[in-house]
């Protein structure tokens, strides 16, 4: 998702909102103007409203449920239609809000591709991915190779990379939180965006430790109303604006975006160069397979009762990220027609800050109470956005941490010794019921799993916070471009290989997640993002090897390949009685938590 996600500069965009917008020919536009001192009080109402409401949600669910199962999979209750919206809460993060409408307002046809691009990972999710993990794990995605490959190493490593994952996402949710609040402000003093991190990742752990996944799944269902309703009103208040003529609405925007036809033509940003489309091909990689690996992405289906409602709850998903998406593409041409690509750029180079400067516009304008009241609310829609994005991160890391890493792999010493003097060994043909509970495996029960994972919610959060204070003045897109693609270069390869490959050994799953993980990190680190470019995290210096942004193109082939690698290299065969065991209850749902 590279440069959907920068830091916002708000000097800059308070200058540009206060900059007189372009206007439509056939209807005048007053010049949009920020919020002014005077309206920083109904600015404070509105976010305060959506901190209080999510914390009522929090400890009004926290009290209905304190089981393992409560905390990491909402009880498993949750309707396909409740589910879906959660899903879609959980995927259409700040950046899907503020950054796709943005691009498409800077470079029309090529902005639209990423939409397609995330609307395309859902096909992914529903065809391989939804039904299978739903039978064949109980809360996270080490559960799901657990089931054959029982061993220390793939839990921790397959858990460590989520972890890392989850970080990425996280931190570039917060700092465009701080920026977020601070343009809505109007300050682009550092201390509020500071204090804005600092108090979003404090919720972000109220959330999760008293509410767990029930909160969660409740919080990302109101966020899923609220922006689907937000953009359902933005997109009909600019139809009425051009009479329902979108053709009008194409010629205008082609007029104000400075490129002339070519806005509405392939090209504008991708296709200058051979690095160009190759950068645009390692983008759509990670977009469309990362979806499939994302941990928060996956632990949902776990909150629903059965495999067929957890494909249900993915085909609602695609029916309302698919239609937030056709209004993204309406809101940014709107933005282009009615303020112009180049302010659109001058307030953000992201063009992030494109949707609360159309809401100022259709709202009334340069100093209308109806302008700054819209504008206030999609920004607080997107601020309940980042807080609902960053609870579901904040679980999904703290549940792999404590489930995966700490209890299936470091307290899963005494499982270990047992099998080693006999009496853990399971015998050929011997299957395991599934209702094993953990105390049986690692030695500690599942309530002590959730202790931890509350105390791991915390430090994860306090790491994110310290992490989010010294990038809040970085360019941060890379974090969430590099999520994906960690997601699709170390968690999908193994995910797949466990589902569907019978020779498939525990060597292979370490090599696939370490061989895409490791890869995707050094590139991103010697990539143009962070060094030898005016827009990187360094720009004064240059160590940069690496020509693409996204490294998608070259560490998802990598992951494959090494867990192919390992597996054909493993002195230990694979057992088939396993994969058996995971194939029968992954299809038909016969033993599944």
């Amino acid at each position: 998702m590279t440069t959907l996600m920068t830091t916002v500069p708000t000097d800059a965009a308070i200058a540009a909102v206060k900059t007189a917008a372009r206007t439509v020919v056939s209807t005048a536009t007053p010049p949009p103007v920020a919020p002014t001192g005077d309206h920083h009080s109904l600015a404070i109402a509105l976010f305060a409203v959506v901190v209080l409401v999510t914390l009522g949600v929090t400890l009004w669910v926290g009290r209905q449920g304190n089981a393992a199962e409560d905390f990491f999979a909402g009880g498993r209750d949750f309707t396909p239609l409740q589910n879906g919206f959660a899903l879609s809460g959980d995927y259409l993060s700040a950046a899907s809000f503020l950054g796709v409408a943005g691009l498409i307002a800077l470079y029309g046809y090529d902005g639209v591709l990423y939409s397609i691009g995330f609307l395309v990972a859902w096909l992914v999710v529903l065809m391989l991915v939804a039904e299978l993990v739903r039978n064949a794990g109980r809360y996270t995605l080490a559960d799901v190779l657990a089931l054959r490959l029982r061993r220390r190493k793939v839990r921790a490593a397959a858990g460590g990379a989520s972890v890392v994952v989850t970080l990425l996402y996280l931190v570039a949710q917060m700092v465009g939180a701080g920026s977020l609040v601070a343009l809505l402000l109007g300050t682009g003093s550092p201390h509020a965006r500071t204090w804005t991190i600092i108090a979003v990742g404090a919720l972000m752990i109220v959330y999760v430790t008293i509410g767990g996944m029930r909160a969660t799944t409740w919080i990302q269902i109101i966020k899923a109303f609220l922006l689907t309703g937000g953009s359902v009103l933005l997109t009909v208040l600019l139809v009425v604006r051009f009479h329902g003529d979108l053709g009008e609405l194409m010629r205008q925007a082609a007029d104000h975006s400075g490129a002339g036809h070519r806005y509405l033509e392939p090209g504008l940003k991708y296709g200058g160069s051979l690095t160009s489309r190759l950068d645009f091909v390692s983008l759509g990689l990670a977009l469309v397979l990362g979806t499939a690996g994302l941990p928060h992405i996956l632990s949902r289906f776990y909150t629903v009762p059965t495999a067929r409602a957890a494909r249900r709850s993915t085909m609602w998903a695609i029916g309302l990220v698919g239609s937030f998406y056709l209004m993204a593409i309406v809101l940014g041409l709107g933005a282009t027609a009615l303020i112009g690509s180049a302010e659109v750029r001058h307030a953000n180079s992201a063009g992030n800050t494109a949707v609360p400067l159309l809401a100022l516009v259709l709202g009334g304008g340069n100093g209308s109470t109806g302008g700054v009241v819209l504008f206030a609310l999609i920004s607080a829609i997107a601020f309940a956005t980042i807080l609902a994005v960053v609870a579901g991160l904040t679980l999904a890391s703290s549940a792999a941490f404590a489930h995966d890493v700490w209890a299936g792999a470091w307290r899963a010493r005494p499982a270990r010794e047992q099998a080693k003097n006999g009496r853990g060994r399971r015998r050929r043909g011997e299957t395991v019921p599934a209702s094993r509970s953990e105390e049986s495996v690692s030695g500690i029960s599942e309530q002590q799993e959730v202790v931890v994972a509350r105390f791991a919610a915390a430090g994860i959060g306090a790491t994110a916070i310290v992490i989010s204070l010294f990038a809040q003045q970085l360019n941060v897109a890379f974090l969430v471009g590099l999520a994906f693609a960690v997601a699709a270069s170390s968690n999908l390869p193994v995910l797949l290989y466990s589902l569907f490959w019978s020779r498939f050994t525990a060597r292979g799953a370490v090599w696939a997640v370490y061989g895409g993980l490791i890869p995707a990190i050094v590139l991103v680190f010697f990539s143009p993002v962070v060094s030898g470019s005016p827009e990187a995290l360094f720009p004064g210096l240059d160590f940069h090897w690496f020509p693409l942004e996204n490294p998608g193109l070259v560490s998802i082939p990598l992951g494959f390949l090494a867990g192919w690698l390992g597996t054909v290299t493993s002195s230990e065969p694979a057992d088939p009685d396993r994969f058996a065991e995971l194939e029968v209850r992954a299809l038909t749902g016969a033993g599944a938590a």
